[in-house]
């Protein structure tokens, strides 16, 4: 896998700047022969414990934070910390990561970028989020899903011959080294197969259309049917929503838990956002999204193969749960041939970037 041996080590700087990176970048650079890692996390939610949990050596390099007008200046301002403290490297890989992608084209390192969000081509003049698709299309070559709207990429300025397709979502990636763990029930009040999983949506990011969650009322339903929920606040003031449950209906983990290892034993995921979908939707099990607003691509994609539901009517969502087989695990053949045709072309673009790019002084 990963293409003919190279003649000399590739050394790869990533950077992960957000809780699905470090299980992302771990199953691709476990398929790249001849390529090393140096690696720096940014301090956001369960990043960095992530990172660590997962034996990912790390340099913590700026955080992330609650209040709007903060994090707004906390994106330049980490870039600028990046470009200072940037390892020496051959090129970078990144997720959905414009902060990576401008810091390396600043230091003139070439990039490889990964992105499958093209929610901003449903918003009209400048916004937060165009601005960020803008500077994802300065990478050097950019990786997306098939169903991927790519002129999201060339219309601010990529390459189109430098933005390439792979069959699958990024989620199948890390989901493809998934070993289930049969003790993973213990640490779950519910039994296997019996409870759901439900995320809120991320009401403060710019690219969210709704001013209430639909958390209140997916509870209520579920509890009213004696359904378990595992409730994973994201830690931004909707904690609360919990609050008049007992935690023997509506449980909140005192500690992070494998996301994975929860999908594989659930009756069901539900989020409001859409990577926890789209793992359970790699997996076959059966997976929800209540995302408030226009789908991206690939979520589209999924809900018209039927391997993801999705609705903002909280009745229409407690009636497709209940309608699914109350049985826990799934299958990943699927997502590791995505991950061995995104691994291959993840080869080969580095090779075209190595190649092509002055060599930079090693220390």
């Amino acid at each position: 896998m990963g293409g003919a041996p190279r003649r000399h080590p590739v050394r790869a700087w990533v950077d992960l700047a957000s809780p699905g990176h470090p299980f992302f970048f771990r199953s691709l650079l476990a398929g790249l022969d001849g390529v090393t890692a140096r690696t720096t996390a940014r301090e956001k939610t369960e990043t960095v414990p992530l990172a660590r949990e997962l034996g990912i050596e790390h340099t913590v390099v700026g955080r992330d934070y609650d209040r709007p007008l903060a994090r707004k200046f906390g994106i330049p301002y980490r870039t600028l910390q990046l470009v200072r403290r940037m390892p020496p490297c051959d090129v970078s890989l990144s997720l959905r990561n414009a902060m990576c992608v401008l810091a390396s084209r600043v230091r003139g390192v070439p990039s490889v970028h990964f992105t499958d969000n093209d929610i901003m081509r449903h918003d009209e003049g400048v916004t937060g989020e165009s601005v960020y698709a803008r500077l994802e299309a300065a990478a050097t070559h950019n990786v997306v899903p098939a169903a991927f709207d790519t002129t999201v990429l060339t219309d601010r300025g990529a390459d189109p011959e430098r933005v390439h397709r792979f069959d699958g979502t990024k989620e199948d990636l890390y989901v493809a080294d998934f070993d289930p763990d049969p003790a993973f029930g213990d640490r779950v009040p519910f039994d296997p197969g019996s409870y759901v999983v439900v995320r809120p949506e991320a009401l403060d990011a710019t690219y969210v259309h709704a001013e209430r969650s639909l958390v209140p009322a997916l509870l209520d339903r579920f509890v009213e049917r004696g359904v378990g929920v595992v409730y994973l606040p994201r830690g931004r003031g909707d904690r609360g929503h919990a609050a008049p449950y007992d935690p023997t209906d509506v449980y909140v983990p005192s500690e992070p838990l494998d996301g994975l290892q929860l999908a594989w034993h659930a009756r069901c995921v539900l989020t409001g956002s859409g990577t926890m979908a789209r793992e359970a939707a790699a997996m076959e099990t059966p997976a929800v999204s209540f995302f408030p607003g226009p789908l991206l691509s690939v979520d589209r994609d999924l809900t018209e193969r039927g391997r993801l539901f999705h609705s903002r009517d909280p009745a229409a969502v407690v009636e497709h749960v209940g309608s699914t087989e109350p049985t826990p695990g799934g299958d990943t053949e699927r997502a590791r041939r995505v991950r061995r045709e995104a691994v291959d072309l993840t080869a080969d673009l580095i090779d075209r970037c190595v190649d092509h790019s002055p060599t930079p002084p090693r220390d």
